[in-house]
């Protein structure tokens, strides 16, 4: 069976097929595929934006532990389980954060708070949207503001998903990238699909593109078929028991993560990286412990550590030090709780920056307080910094990508937005 491509189908019979094979082969699944990538300049930077789709709750896993306001205004909330970990005098991280911590230490990472979009509607939808495609209102922009910034260059990027994400399209050089538990094609199969290509440029290219991302995984479909009765398999971070772990979660999220180190570590790899992680929706429950948030919370460190461990290892050479990894989400969350234990839809947030090019050891707040007087009104973390000064940054100080076109193409409207201090120099 094709993958059905990401865009309205074709007209014809043989144009989707063309437009399938170059969006991915799911009768080769285990070697899924996109595009014709281009070259990657070796020893390049690297760039890796994890999503946390669903809103993070900010104030969970960055609390303001310090601000006057934070025991009263969060109740249960603030109350964990061990204690905080510090960061600096206002912020520290969540408990189940232990692997973010150890790279605060180190100066691997930057904690942004108090930030968000533009969009202030509180649609999951919308501000995925917003979030991807980088305008400041929802469907103002149909491609991504990644894609945008990559389009016409030879930068490869790649998604960790069956299909390209929205913040990947507007660039032709998307790979994408996911496990299967089907079973490997037979070296028939493979062979009458080849001889059927034969005079077919696009089709033959596609093939020949997925078996070399096959071979680049690792063959076998790297070794990322889930097994229902593997808890890592099933992305469950240390600690969690298949009674415990959240749904989303029950996908390879830590495999995923040592996959894309697989990809980027390569001279000949991808230049950028998008990694999805879901579940962040917290109305309910958030304070238990085993609970969905804080398993999910184990589930990103730990992730984000397989990451870091990929592109540090052995045969990694210096991929961690080019490194620079986003995770960010759509919205916060509401500073109180509410009557299911759990918070609502909010505005500001927390994303992390990390990586061996990161400058860390820092929080960078313009913090507005959460005092019900200085919230946005009355109920939500106030955003003081644009996400969006954010991907700016690391577009032109990390990627070297050239300021007016960041500014007039990839994030139109973003001109105003000051460029933040993350980097090592």
């Amino acid at each position: 069976m094709l993958l059905a491509p990401p865009h309205p189908a074709h007209p014809n019979r043989r144009a989707w097929l063309r437009s399938a094979a170059a969006g991915g082969m799911a009768a080769l699944a285990p070697w899924a595929g996109l595009s014709l990538a281009g070259t990657a300049t070796p020893g390049g930077p690297r760039l890796v934006l994890m999503i946390l789709r669903g809103g993070l709750d900010g104030l969970t896993a960055v609390p303001a532990v310090a601000d006057p306001a934070f025991a009263e205004a969060r109740g249960a909330l603030g109350r964990f389980a061990s204690p905080a970990l510090p960061l600096d005098n206002l912020f520290a991280l969540h408990p189940a954060l232990p692997g973010l911590h150890a790279l605060y230490g180190q100066g691997e990472l930057l904690v942004l708070h108090a930030t968000g979009l533009p969009y202030r509607e509180r649609s999951h939808f919308d501000g995925q949207q917003v979030l991807e495609s980088g305008g400041e209102r929802p469907f103002a922009l149909s491609t991504g503001w990644l894609g945008r910034a990559l389009a016409g260059s030879a930068r490869k990027a790649m998604a960790l998903q069956s299909s390209v994400p929205l913040v990947l399209r507007g660039h032709t050089e998307v790979d994408t990238w996911a496990p299967s538990n089907r079973p490997d094609p037979s070296a028939d199969l493979v062979a009458r699909l080849e001889r059927l290509y034969l005079d077919d440029v696009p089709l033959a290219a596609a093939l020949a593109r997925a078996r070399a991302l096959r071979a680049a995984s690792g063959g076998d479909n790297g070794g990322l078929s889930p097994s229902p009765a593997s808890g890592v398999a099933a992305g469950m971070a240390p600690g969690m028991t298949p009674g415990t772990t959240p749904g989303p979660a029950r996908r390879p999220a830590l495999l995923l993560a040592r996959q894309a180190a697989t990809f980027l570590a390569r001279p000949d790899g991808p230049q950028a990286a998008v990694l999805d992680l879901g579940g962040w929706d917290s109305h309910a429950n958030q304070v238990a412990d085993p609970g969905p948030l804080v398993n999910n919370l184990r589930l990103l460190d730990a992730s984000l550590d397989a990451l870091r461990e990929g592109l540090s290892g052995p045969t990694a050479g210096d991929t961690w030090r080019r490194t620079v990894v986003l995770v960010v989400t759509e919205f916060g969350r509401t500073v109180a709780i509410n009557g299911t234990q759990g918070t609502d839809h909010g505005s500001g947030g927390a994303a992390l920056v990390l990586g061996g090019a990161v400058r860390g050891g820092r929080v960078i707040a313009d913090w507005p307080g959460l005092a019900p007087a200085q919230r946005f009104e009355g109920r939500d973390l106030r955003i003081t910094t644009d996400l969006r000064a954010l991907f700016k940054t690391v577009l032109i100080d990390h990627l070297g990508l050239d300021p007016a076109r960041v500014s007039q193409q990839a994030l139109p409207g973003s001109a105003g937005l000051a460029r933040l201090d993350l980097l090592r120099t």
